[in-house]
């Protein structure tokens, strides 16, 4: 029981140890305390000021990067419009190209068939002169004795050339 009711030294000790501990710390560690809690007082306002100008620095760099998506976006759709403008631009001047190249040869093919028309005439005509020439070649070669024998004979001749003709 001792414990629970001190008696009046020990308080008067107690007290006496107390205030001296006070004094001492007051003299030689209060003033270091409170100087340390005013540094770190200042660094944690600094840490949050700094944690701020951060936060708003990560804002600005978050709405530079949606503008700079956007603009990639924007940059992106006019390459795209280029590109199916080119394409389509290269695709229409082969479809010309092809359409000159197709005249061409359709000119050539109707020059190349005019030409072969004129040399088959030409070829008719040959043969029909040298036929002639044979007809006329026989009739003064062969001697008839009458006028109606020759006239026989030319028929006979031009019914032979209009078999030839038509076959």
């Amino acid at each position: 029981m001792d414990l629970l009711t001190p008696s009046f030294g020990l308080i008067f000790w107690t007290l006496l140890a107390f205030l001296i501990v006070f004094f001492i710390l007051k003299k030689f560690a209060w003033g270091p305390i409170l100087e340390a809690l005013g540094e770190r007082e200042k660094t944690i306002a600094d840490s949050l000021a700094t944690a701020e100008k951060v936060k708003a620095e990560m804002a600005e760099m978050k709405s530079e990067n949606e503008a700079l998506l956007i603009q990639a976006r924007e940059e992106r759709a006019a390459m795209l419009r280029e590109a199916k403008e080119t394409k389509d631009k290269i695709i229409s001047e082969a479809k010309e190209q092809a359409k000159a190249e197709a005249n061409k040869i359709f000119a050539d093919s109707s020059v190349a068939l005019e030409n072969q028309k004129m040399a088959a005439l030409t070829d008719v005509k040959n043969q029909i002169g040298n036929m002639v020439i044979e007809v006329a070649e026989k009739v003064i070669r062969r001697e008839l004795d009458s006028k109606s024998e020759q006239e026989g004979y030319i028929r006979k001749l031009a019914d032979d050339l209009e078999r030839y003709r038509t076959n």
